[in-house]
């Protein structure tokens, strides 16, 4: 009879395998049962503040109907308070089923999904009891406020898959809107104010990439100082130029809606996703191009190569800095798009400062969104909703104190990229400079 001989070398391996999967099984099952918990804990705050602190016999009226395009649409009355209930009774559902499921990604997102959508409904019942809120209208400004953060995110991107980190988002965002005000109110054309939006946001993107690639500036430290650089000037520009006389230098107009035959007619998302103006449009063709650029052409596949590593890519012939200067001075101009959004897009001039942080929260849609263009856009959705959110509820007079829902945007974009998202691991040489050896 025949034995098989196991030498103390050859198990070493299989030993070291067996307790590296066991670790990571049991670093999966620890996370799972600290976020269904946490789910549970904040299902049951939900259940006493929202759903037992609602007035019995209220009820909450949601608007459908979007002011002034796309059709009628009857609005949605539920009882305040067993809806809250009930929500809350979900959210705690979620978080036992979070523990349960914890090895199945798909299980992780449609848990954390129908979580955050249970809690936003409980919390709107309560704060809408008795009230009527236009939740078509809230959605509607959802696009406004998610727009200039999609693109922005777009560009963190294609600048983090690229091995750069791109802080300077914030000034790109002032940098576009202030040339896209300047240019379009001197040539009285819109179209040439966002062309000068994008080349200005793609100038401060390649001031980033020159100091970061070229001179090898901590990547960070970098985007703050250019930040507070374009901020200083634009701040200076504006207060010396365009303030004095505005009628001149910052008059620009806006584009105006423009409704797809159809499908702006789809009931309550319709007027909301296609009756939009033409920086909207360009916004959903950019994120269909990035997407399938970054991830089906020659050129996405080098960017992702020189992010992750560019050694080796340089050994196939790949050249590393070149490319990074492109990819971060091209996305610098799809963050430009975003900053001519808030002047020519939506208010029509431009403000000292007007980006306000977005630029930060556009970083955030990056991180959130695990690096990839749709998971970014659906994480600016969040964030442009709870924007929204906010300004529909100061309308209402809700026991909310008015200085939180200000800060309400930010707060979800910390406990977001803080809570939700989980171990994750950003492209290996982001934030690393490359040199030849």
């Amino acid at each position: 009879m025949s034995q098989t001989l196991v030498t103390p070398g050859a198990q070493a391996p299989n030993e070291a395998a067996d307790a590296a999967a066991r670790a990571l099984r049991d670093a999966s099952r620890r996370r799972a049962l600290i976020t269904g918990t946490g789910f549970i804990l904040v299902g049951a705050y939900a259940l006493w503040a929202f759903g037992l602190g609602t007035d019995s016999g209220t009820d909450a009226v949601f608007g459908m109907t979007v002011t002034g395009s796309g059709p009628e649409v009857g609005d949605l009355e539920v009882p305040a308070r067993a809806t809250a209930i009930a929500m809350s009774v979900v959210c705690m559902a979620a978080g036992a089923a979070r523990i349960a499921l914890d090895a199945s990604k798909l299980a992780r997102r449609l848990t954390t999904t129908v979580f955050v959508a249970a809690f936003v409904a409980a919390f709107l019942c309560w704060a809408v009891a008795g009230k009527q809120m236009s939740f078509a209208g809230a959605l509607q400004n959802t696009m406004l406020a998610a727009t200039p953060l999609i693109l922005g995110a777009l560009a963190g991107v294609i600048g983090e898959r690229s091995g750069v980190v791109n802080i300077a988002i914030e000034g790109q965002f002032l940098s576009g809107a202030f040339a896209a005000a300047l240019v379009a109110s001197i040539t009285d054309s819109l179209w040439a104010g966002l062309a000068a939006g994008a080349v200005a946001g793609g100038l401060v993107g390649a001031l980033l990439a020159v100091f970061a690639v070229r001179y090898l500036v901590e990547q960070v430290v970098l985007g703050v100082v250019i930040n507070l650089l374009v901020a200083g000037m634009t701040g200076f520009l504006y207060s010396q130029l365009l303030r004095p006389d505005s009628d001149k230098y910052n008059n620009p107009g806006v584009f105006q809606n423009h409704a797809v035959p159809g499908l702006s007619e789809i009931p309550v998302l319709g007027p909301v996703l296609f009756d939009v103006n033409a920086i909207v449009y360009l916004m959903y063709a950019l994120v269909a191009l990035v997407h399938l650029a970054l991830f089906h052409t020659r050129w996405g596949l080098r960017a992702r190569a020189v992010g992750e590593h560019p050694t080796a890519a340089d050994t196939v012939g790949i050249r590393v800095n070149r490319t990074r200067y492109l990819n971060v001075s091209g996305a610098g101009c799809i963050a430009g798009i975003g900053g001519a959004f808030l002047t020519i897009g939506t208010v029509g001039t431009f403000s000292k400062d007007m980006a306000s942080g977005s630029g930060y929260i556009a970083l955030a849609a990056v991180i959130f969104g695990r690096w990839r263009p749709l998971g970014a856009v659906a994480a600016a959705l969040l964030f442009g909703f709870s924007k929204a959110l906010a300004t529909s509820l100061q309308t209402l007079r809700t026991p909310i104190p008015s200085e939180f829902l200000q800060m309400l945007p930010y707060v979800v974009t910390v406990f977001a990229v803080a809570g939700l998202v989980g171990r994750i691991r950003p492209p290996a040489a982001a934030n690393k400079p490359y040199q030849k050896a």
